[in-house]
């Protein structure tokens, strides 16, 4: 019986995997006939040794000024805002990000926007929802009520089981029509037979809503963690909160808002429709909801990339001149959307690790090591050194689940011994290290990385938001992070402290460590996990 079940849990990824390769081709074609400007890449990321990637880096990349002039480029694909660096700050505990939310949403005053894959279902959560609804309340006793709350979140994640996170909110929906929307966002590669033969939880595996951002008038935060009771109490993730940067926040509204618009609306009933006008998900055209959606998304990107343009252009000899708050740190939003046809953060990301030189050191972090293969050739292939953290099998999150989901840690200890395995046949273990995060009734679910560079003890850069470096991420699901850049120094210490904390509970990976006992990968995990890595 335990065969039969595993064949039968089994089958569904593996029929997903066959279904959506064929799709998967299908649009990369379509990208190539597009013209995609992932093209200008292509020798970059083509098969090669390691020495014609670390060349490909431009020149006079040693120096340790002008960290804005070093990355600016990001503007040409991505609006930049500048802001005080003293207006961000580090968060650093579940407790810390949930107990912030609360604070925030019972002082907002005109807007909540609340950007997850799913809203879990217990206590914590619930109470969450109660501070929403005593800030509408009091929102009422106004004769105009300003406050406005939006939520996105992913269709199929979000309508798991009974109770939910549409039964979560629908209270609200149903007490503030005129000031409550929830939006669901469903894949459009969900579709069609697929749609009906794929069962709960493994619709899941197609593609999601994955974007984390919460706003609360003009403060925001940003992160990986999803809004249920183990992001607010053990799961260890990133956060980082931007404190009145007007500019910052009224793009997340907007970029949410986008999405939204594309996505399934609930209604107080529990029903689900489309905006009037808007192409449906997965029962319309696949080609015309991606480029209608596409357009959307992308006019609230290019909208703000101009205006932040010409602002910078207007005020930047103002800004520079005026020393009682200094503009010292820049925000480049990174929005991922590849079923969209979105691949922003992808550019960003790969040219960061193709002109990470010899004079930087890279921290990248990950809940779940499963880098795409261009990534692993950059990493690889370049000249930074590399401290790369991970989750040990047994502060994996799928660590103890039922069914085949129970084997996806062994699949993490398998890819993390093929890339580790990699390195040592390329003679890079002294630049490339491995590391495992430990912590005893915790489980690790940060993503990221930190960038220091020229010698610098302390990163002047990081990416922090949804992303995990692997295939979902980059072709499934819709993602989003900023990259910050920043001459903070306050800033700085914040970024590393953060990242030494981190890595203060992990182990250094060797040899040995795939030798332990609890490192066995049973053979037919071995054989499945090529076919199913492109899934979690």
């Amino acid at each position: 019986m335990k065969w039969k079940r595993l064949v039968i849990s089994a089958y569904t990824p593996a029929f997903s995997w066959v279904f959506t390769r064929v799709t998967d081709r299908f649009f990369r074609t379509h990208e190539r006939r597009r013209g995609s400007t992932v093209l200008l890449l292509a020798p970059l990321l083509a098969e090669a040794d390691s020495g014609s990637l670390a060349s490909s880096r431009p020149p006079g990349f040693t120096g340790v000024e002008g960290l804005h002039s070093r990355f600016q480029w990001m503007a040409d694909h991505v609006p930049a805002f500048r802001v005080p660096g003293g207006c961000i700050r580090i968060l650093h505990s579940p407790d810390e990000f949930y107990q912030t939310m609360k604070a925030r949403i019972k002082t907002a005053k005109s807007r909540v926007v609340m950007a997850s894959l799913y809203l879990g279902t217990g206590p914590l959560e619930q109470d969450l929802v109660d501070c929403m609804e005593e800030a509408l309340e009091r929102s009422q006793e106004d004769h105009v009520p300003d406050l406005k709350v939006s939520f996105l979140l992913d269709y199929t994640r979000g309508s798991r089981g009974k109770h939910n996170s549409r039964t979560m909110l629908l209270p609200l929906l149903q007490c503030f029509p005129e000031q409550m929307r929830e939006s669901l966002y469903h894949t459009p590669d969900l579709r069609g037979l697929l749609r009906l033969l794929v069962p709960e939880r493994f619709n899941e595996t197609i593609g999601v809503q994955h974007i984390k951002a919460y706003l609360f008038d003009n403060s925001l935060i940003i992160s990986g963690a999803n809004l249920s009771d183990s992001y607010f109490t053990n799961r260890q993730d990133r956060y980082v909160l931007l404190e009145d940067c007007e500019e910052v926040a009224d793009f997340f509204a907007e970029l949410v808002g986008a999405v939204g618009d594309v996505s399934l609306q609930l209604q107080p009933d529990n029903s689900v429709h489309m905006m009037e006008g808007m192409v449906h998900p997965y029962k319309g055209n696949r080609a015309e909801f991606s480029a209608s959606a596409q357009r959307r998304i992308m006019e609230v990107v290019n909208t703000a990339r101009v205006r932040q343009s010409m602002l910078e252009a207007e005020c930047s000899d103002i800004l520079d001149s005026d020393r009682t708050v200094p503009n010292d740190t820049w925000i480049f939003p990174l929005v991922q959307m590849k079923p969209l046809g979105i691949h922003l953060d992808e550019q960003v990301t790969q040219r960061l690790l193709i002109e990470a030189g010899g004079d930087s050191v890279v921290y990248l972090t990950s809940g779940y090591f499963n880098l795409t293969r261009t990534y692993m050739q950059l990493v690889l292939g370049a000249a930074a050194d590399y401290r790369i953290l991970m989750a040990s099998p047994e502060i994996n999150g799928f660590f103890g689940a039922k069914g085949v989901a129970g084997a996806i840690p062994e699949a993490y200890v398998h890819l993390a011994r093929q890339f580790y395995n990699k390195v040592c046949q390329l003679g890079q273990q002294s630049r490339v290290h491995l590391h495992e995060y430990h912590r005893p009734n915790w489980t690790f679910h940060a993503k990221g990385l930190w960038y220091y560079v020229g010698g610098r003890d302390r990163p002047c850069l990081t990416l922090i938001g949804s992303p995990n470096f692997g295939y979902r991420s980059v072709h499934r699901d819709l993602e989003a992070q900023i990259a910050i850049v920043t001459e903070n120094e306050e800033l700085q210490m914040q970024l590393q402290q953060e990242q030494e904390v981190l890595y203060q509970s992990s182990t250094k990976v060797s040899n040995s460590t795939f030798n332990q006992p609890d490192r066995h990968v049973k053979l037919w995990v071995q054989l499945v996990t090529p076919l199913i890595k492109n899934f979690f």
